[in-house]
């Protein structure tokens, strides 16, 4: 078997050590025929490994495209300069430490081809060194930037954030300037900021980050998977004692899922590769940075649901974002949280549904969601979870119970008993303290790998909550008041489920009812099969 190529960006290094190669040379092949690109694709998700292997294609490194796509069909006797920006190790905290690093940088470059820049500004050093290489080659030039947004997503919230968008606007106008010494041009990020002048300078500027005939160009595709990891997959189905159909499934569930375009559907490559060196399932993608910011945010605004249901959204939620004024949808989509699931027309317009991608990040995010709600640790949310799950298979209402006051332990900072100031004002914290609770109970069901549909309407009301898994339907009916007993309160609940036959539709399969209740403090359930007392 080949080495995996874990932590390999280099494709130089990956094709001369015989590592492990995904073949995307004919999707690059294609992507050579333009002449200005832009691709948004999550952290971590094989951008850089793509920017290297253009590089080695245009300085015309034949021997490593051996075997691949590419080899017979790219012209060998034309080799380019390559200038390859990578923000990564540029560093950018302030525009003055930019400036200083960026010099260096481009000084390097120019001495691979023994060139003398002699420009005092970052801006003029990158325009003198792209004209200088033309005319010292005769050839044109190809520009790949890696990570170009890197800066600006690094300042959000910081003082500097204003001075680096600038010193980048400036720094990204020359390839406007330089076009008639420019054979080739691409650009990788996580993000497509507004504000940054590169994509309203370059008019012929190709946006392929949706475009499904680059789907694929990061990430690998089920054939790819079975294809090019079926060593992987036999010994480590071997390992973890399934059969092999049943580790694919779990591979995909955990792990498949990104989509651009709705249609095609591809693995994190982050998570795919140690997941067969490790031979175990695991949160790597997830784990390895994933912003504290962006979980505070879901909790401050409220946004625990857009991460939880399907998310129908146009095509602006697509656009070049403001950090000074993150839009939610956006974000989430562009930093790989969210993903297309699929789209439809709808006149002259496209509607798409977003969703979490897979497992692991749906897991993750619930566990760091829920640490956030209830100040539980979320190194310990998931076996608690796992108690909780069994319990209610179980009818174990006393255990449950417990389980949900140990949770709960941290929440009532937050979630405050309403107090008799009038009625209508003790009414709406009644109303505002439930809402709360249902986001809690869904982020923790979801985590126990339910299927929760929230709020579902039947043709005799709205549900709270049916959790769905192979077989199994719980029927869920949450109660908050701030006086009213936990008795009364869970055989309303229980009633409720009953009179309004919020089960029926799930017939096919075993029907618990699962009342739960909040008073103050206090929190209480009750756990039923459907036909008792029927």
């Amino acid at each position: 078997m080949k080495n995996l190529p874990i932590g390999v960006q280099s494709f130089e290094k990956l094709r001369s050590e015989g590592l492990l190669y995904v073949d995307k040379t004919k999707d690059i092949y294609q992507l050579t025929s333009s002449s200005t690109v832009f691709l948004s694709r999550p952290r971590r998700f094989g951008k850089s490994l793509l920017v290297s292997t253009l590089g080695e294609l245009y300085k015309g490194n034949k021997s490593l495209f051996e075997g691949l796509y590419i080899y017979d069909k790219w012209d060998w006797t034309q080799q380019y300069p390559v200038i390859r920006i990578d923000w990564t190790i540029i560093s950018h905290g302030s525009r003055e430490e930019m400036e200083r690093s960026m010099l260096g940088y481009l000084k390097r470059q120019a001495d691979l081809y023994e060139i003398n820049l002699v420009s005092e500004y970052a801006s003029d050093r990158f325009s003198e060194l792209i004209e200088s290489l033309h005319r010292k080659t005769g050839k044109k030039v190809v520009v790949l930037i890696d990570e170009y947004d890197k800066p600006i997503l690094d300042a959000i919230g910081k003082a500097e954030a204003a001075d680096i968008r600038a010193f980048l606007q400036v720094f990204y106008v020359v390839l406007k300037g330089s076009d008639e010494h420019l054979k080739f041009v691409f650009l990788t990020g996580v993000t497509k900021v507004a504000k940054v002048s590169i994509f309203s300078a370059l008019n012929s500027l190709e946006d392929i980050t949706l475009d499904e005939g680059y789907a694929s160009i990061c990430g690998y595709t089920q054939e790819e998977l079975e294809r090019d990891f079926s060593e992987y997959i036999s010994d480590t189905a071997v390992h973890l004692e399934m059969t092999r159909e049943d580790l694919l499934a779990n591979i995909r569930r955990m792990y498949d899922g990104y989509s651009w375009d709705g249609k095609t559907s591809v693995y994190n490559p982050f998570s795919t590769l140690p997941f067969f060196k490790k031979k175990a399932f695991s949160n790597y993608w997830f784990e390895t940075g994933t912003p504290t910011f962006l979980i505070n945010r879901l909790k401050k605004h409220g946004l625990a649901k857009t991460v939880l249901e399907p998310i129908i959204a146009d095509s602006s939620a697509f656009d070049s974002y403001d950090p000074e004024a993150l839009d939610d949808v956006p974000l989430l989509f562009q930093t790989g949280y969210l993903t297309i699931k699929s789209q439809r027309r709808v006149g002259i317009e496209t509607k798409y549904t977003l969703e979490v991608p897979n497992m692991e990040v749906k897991k993750s995010l619930m566990e760091h969601l829920l640490s956030a709600y209830t100040n539980y640790p979320h190194s310990t949310m998931s076996v608690l979870g796992q108690e909780m799950l069994q319990q209610i298979l179980d009818f174990d209402e006393e255990g449950f119970t417990i389980n949900m006051r140990l949770m709960l332990a941290g929440v009532p900072y937050t979630l405050k008993a309403s107090k008799e100031r009038n009625k209508a004002k003790a009414e709406a914290e009644n109303l505002e303290n439930e809402a709360r609770y249902h986001i809690i109970f869904q982020l923790w069901m979801t985590m126990l790998g339910f299927n929760i549909q929230s709020e579902k309407i039947t043709n005799r009301g709205r549900m709270d909550a049916v959790l769905l898994q192979d077989g199994v339907a719980v029927v869920v009916e949450l109660k908050y008041h701030a006086k009213t007993k936990l008795k009364t309160l869970l055989k309303q609940a229980i009633a409720q489920i009953r009179e309004k036959r919020y089960y029926e539709q799930f017939l096919d399969r075993k029907i618990i009812l699962l009342g739960i209740a909040f008073t103050g403090k206090e929190v209480g359930c009750r756990i039923e099969c459907r036909n008792v007392g029927m």
